[in-house]
């Protein structure tokens, strides 16, 4: 999440308030180590109903905003608040079954994350394998910790859980002001104009007339040959097998209104039996393979297919895209697992977003640009999956969840709650203005005199 948070905010922006961050993050640590060790001895000074009611009401009020989301965000806000809103039930009915279960579930999800990041690290063997495995058994050794009943039969999980994250969260913010101090900043573009998404909320993703970034996604079953066989997850973010033994990876690729086309693949298609496929997942010189870059979409889509799915970005920098991709299109190198094509695009996309959330919300300065992005669902959801990729490998599947986060990070869209009071104003003005009609109408039938019928009219020229 260090990395994230400083490609969204960019270096410059960090740069004057690196103090600031490191203050936090110690205070961070301070505040977790002290929540540990209150809990260890049972007696709990930790205030944990006031906790969990403040739990409730943020997954409740998260549920209560979730539809105003669009596609993946609904879909994550409805995530986070039946999860928040599960736990803080959980604790407040409290007991020995309360504790309990929270306790298997927290440990549960710690020991499927660091069996996960050891498995992938040992098979995928890149640069820093082994600092992921340490990462894995420590996430292991927690969830053993909070497993095991001592010392205080359960009581302590959510002080626990509390603690971890004030504990990483202020190891990761005095990491994030360590590179940033140390970094330099890219110099400005002389007589570069202000920025056109200072302060601009989006409903939704760009129209097909507006310019914008574009990553093209084909997923491995839509990009397969022959009718794949279905299997849950692995097609999705991994590779699909055909009837016949045959793999697809996929592809992915990056496009922009001036004329960069970022596509990555081998220049000799690599062989990807069962039986080969194990060995070339190695992240090792011996896998790399002249590579070749395509020239444009167009070309790419008739010679294959057009792609699955796009997915597209207003607020981007022409400027640091196009130094990255001098840069390194210098080098040609494929390698299946650590240089592909999905790697490649998100290092671009990387590049391209450098800045945008101080672009759009640092107009006034302050902290707010920092605020609003710690507070976005999407920034943990690009984090988790960003860490994924790197201790396992970029893969069009997970290139395509991580650029649909940073979309939504990168163009903001309105708040929950301020997108419901405004449909809800709207609502409130159509019915006014409907009413109004309906009572004028009323009014004019009233003032009108009486119709005649034809009868009435011919009884009454006979009379």
């Amino acid at each position: 999440m260090v990395r994230l948070v400083m490609i969204l905010l960019g270096v410059d922006y960090l740069r004057t308030r690196w103090r600031s961050v490191m203050f936090l993050g110690i205070l961070s640590i301070v505040l977790g180590i002290v929540i540990f060790s209150d809990a260890l001895d049972g007696a709990l000074y930790f205030p944990i109903t006031p906790f969990a009611f403040l739990l409730l009401l943020e997954g409740l009020a998260t549920l209560a905003v979730a539809w105003t989301g669009i596609g993946g965000q609904r879909q994550l806000r409805y995530v986070k608040g039946i999860a928040f809103s599960l736990a803080a039930l959980l604790v407040l009915i409290g007991g020995e079954h309360g504790n309990f279960a929270l306790s298997m579930i927290f440990g549960t999800l710690f020991l499927v994350d660091g069996a996960l990041q050891i498995i992938a690290a040992r098979v995928v063997r890149y640069r820093r394998w082994k600092i992921a495995v340490a990462g894995g058994v420590l996430e292991i050794a927690i969830a053993i910790f909070l497993y095991q009943p001592y010392p205080t039969h359960y009581a302590g999980t959510v002080a626990y859980c509390v603690a971890f994250g004030l504990f990483f969260g202020g190891w990761n913010m005095i990491l994030l002001a360590s590179r940033v101090k140390r970094m330099a900043s890219i110099p400005a573009t002389e007589g570069e104009a202000p920025s056109p998404f200072a302060n601009v909320v989006w409903e939704g993703p760009p129209e097909p007339h507006e310019n914008a970034l574009t990553v093209h996604v084909w997923t491995p079953v839509g990009s397969a040959k022959m009718e794949p066989k279905r299997q849950l997850i692995v097609d999705r973010y991994i590779a699909a097998v055909d009837k016949h033994g045959a793999i697809s990876t996929g592809h992915a690729a990056l496009e922009t209104p001036e004329g960069v086309y970022i596509s990555l693949y081998p220049a000799v298609e690599i062989e990807r039996s069962p039986d080969e496929f194990a060995r070339i997942l190695r992240a090792t010189r011996d896998n790399d393979v002249p590579g070749l870059y395509q020239p444009d979409y167009a070309t790419e889509s008739k010679a294959w297919c057009e792609s699955t799915h796009k997915v597209r970005i207003r607020n981007y920098d022409p400027q640091r895209l196009a130094r990255f991709w001098a840069e390194y299109r210098r080098d040609e190198t494929y390698n299946l697992t650590y240089r592909n094509c999905s790697s490649t695009v998100a290092r671009a996309l990387e590049a391209a977003i450098e800045g945008a959330s101080a672009r759009a919300w640092g107009a006034g300065g302050g902290w707010r640009p920092f605020w609003r992005i710690a507070t976005t669902p999407e920034l943990w959801v690009a984090a988790q999956v960003r860490k994924r990729a790197a201790t396992m490998a970029w893969t069009p599947g997970l290139t395509l969840d991580y650029a649909r986060a940073l979309s939504m990070l990168a163009d903001p869209r309105p708040n929950g709650w301020v997108k419901m009071a405004r449909l809800a104003l709207r609502t409130m003005a159509r019915s006014r203005k409907r009413w109004a009609e309906e009572q004028r109408v009323a009014v004019h039938v009233e003032d009108r005199p009486p119709e005649v019928s034809t009868n009435d009219a011919v009884g009454q020229k006979v009379g």
